[in-house]
């Protein structure tokens, strides 16, 4: 099984990064923990569109897994229709960390429930899924 994990930088002791669109690079990894190739996320830099772009990336890499922080629903969506699991981690863990996580089961899977409206899909808690930052009218005069 081949797992992607979104990282600051292309290495297994390299932090997960928090932003799937926008993550610098994909590992992707097979479940023994070795690490098949690291793929720099082009689609990082797009003005608009990012999401989208890194999801067909990955799944144009046959994988079947991704971990990372958070989600945006076009992504979500784009790599759900495609049969790929997600599964977010908590910020600060290194990716050696987290595939020991999802191993032991101890990863939850992002799943969208009827009632969810537009937001972010992270670990619980997490500051996006708090329904604060980029469009959510945080500091943007709304009341």
């Amino acid at each position: 099984m081949k797992i992607c994990i979104t990282t600051n930088s292309p290495n297994l002791d390299s932090l997960v990064d928090p932003r799937f669109g926008r993550c610098q690079y994909f590992l992707i990894v097979d479940e023994k923990s070795e690490l098949i190739k690291a793929i720099p996320n082009e689609a990082g830099q797009a003005m608009r569109g990012a999401g989208i772009a890194a999801a067909q990336l990955v799944i144009d890499s046959g994988v079947q897994a991704v971990i990372t922080g958070n989600v945006g629903p076009n992504a979500y969506y784009a790599l759900n229709s495609s049969g790929i699991k997600i599964f977010p981690v908590v910020f600060g863990v290194t990716a050696k960390d987290a595939l020991k996580m999802y191993k032991d089961g101890k990863l939850k899977e992002v799943t969208l429930s009827p009632d969810a409206g537009p937001g972010r899909f992270g670990p619980p808690g997490s500051f996006r899924q708090r329904g604060f930052g980029p469009g959510r009218g945080l500091g943007r005069g709304r009341r």
